[in-house]
């Protein structure tokens, strides 16, 4: 009798446990994510692997086991360095968002047993390029991942209207000679120096100029050299090369509007800078024949000045010349 008790009373148990279990097994699991989840890695941060950290930047660190570590921004200080509640001063300036990952993870593992550790840039403020120049938003940019010399044109704003035909790059040494055809290293102001030409740049023509942008990189573009047209014409004024190298007499002449009634367009002349050689040189040249194409049209180049004089006058006197060189001066203030 004793021995049948016995048997029903551990059936009874036997079942219960039974009951328990397939109750746990077939409970509803619940969707939220536990508190100590770290958190999800966004596709941003994922590009953000191989940037190198530096002073300023902001971190977001989370280690699983230490709630001491929070998730609130620590900011790198000034001698590359976080200083994190236990694990204590951990360097962070220099290397990359994933070797700082490894270096917190063994600090942790001196008080967590197998730690998980997330760490993401939270803002980045040590990767400035500066841009200046003919652009519409100069100024200083932060690069986040990686970016080309087009992608921080863009985000300069584009190139204004009166942007030259060169964009300049100077970068610091320690990321080596800058990958364009031509470049240079000035060892004395520990920079290289490179150009690029504007046109094959935005044409494709030269897709290898399309360099990856370093922190610290200088972008400068300088604005385009100007031809001046002065004396008997429609519209005087400078006009900006741009992407050209060189543009026509007749060209110029068509930028400023043609001819005035007054032009002596026979006694036309080119005033040009020659390096070493005081005053301007004067070419003669007589629109005359360029505009009955009798004669090839003869190219201009920077700074050069299209004088039309006045054919009322009786004679081009020399104090006409130094006047148009005067108004093209004014021109040249002005567009400063």
């Amino acid at each position: 009798m004793i021995l049948a008790k016995s048997l029903k009373v551990f059936c009874t148990i036997a079942v219960f446990a039974m009951c328990v279990v397939s109750g746990a097994l077939s409970a509803p699991q619940n969707d939220s994510a536990p508190a100590d989840r770290p958190p999800e890695a966004s596709s941003e941060s994922a590009t953000q692997e191989n940037d190198l950290l530096g002073p300023g930047d902001q971190l977001s660190i989370w280690v699983l086991g230490l709630p001491e570590i929070s998730e609130k921004p620590t900011q790198i200080s000034d001698k590359g360095q976080v200083d994190l509640p236990v694990v204590g001063v951990v360097k962070a300036s220099g290397i990359t968002l994933a070797q700082f990952r490894s270096e917190l993870m063994e600090r942790a593992k001196e008080y967590v047993r197998t730690p998980q550790v997330s760490v993401t840039v939270a803002e980045s403020r040590s990767r400035p390029v500066t841009i200046v120049g003919a652009v519409n938003t100069p100024g200083m940019h932060q690069i986040r991942g990686q970016k080309t010399l087009i992608e921080m044109l863009s985000v300069a704003g584009g190139l204004r209207s009166d942007a030259g035909n060169v964009v300049k790059i100077t970068r610091k040494s320690e990321w080596g000679l800058i990958p364009v055809a031509g470049a240079t290293q000035d060892e004395a102001s520990g920079v290289n120096i490179a150009e690029v030409r504007v046109h094959d740049l935005l044409e494709a023509k030269a897709p290898n100029d399309n360099i990856a942008v370093k922190p610290y990189d200088v972008i400068s573009v300088p604005r385009a050299d100007l031809v001046y047209v002065v004396g008997q014409v429609q519209k005087a004024g400078g006009f900006p090369l741009n992407e050209r190298e060189t543009i026509s007499a007749l060209q110029a002449l068509s930028l400023a509007g043609g001819l005035a009634p007054t032009a002596a367009p026979s006694a036309t002349r080119i005033l040009r800078v020659v390096p070493g050689v005081p005053n301007r040189l004067e070419l003669p040249v007589d629109l005359n024949k360029l505009l009955g194409g009798k004669h090839v049209d003869v190219p201009l180049q920077g700074g050069d000045i299209l004088f039309i004089p006045d054919s009322t006058a009786k004679n081009i006197a020399k104090r006409t010349v130094d006047t148009a060189i005067q108004v093209a001066i004014g021109l040249a203030i002005f567009r400063r």
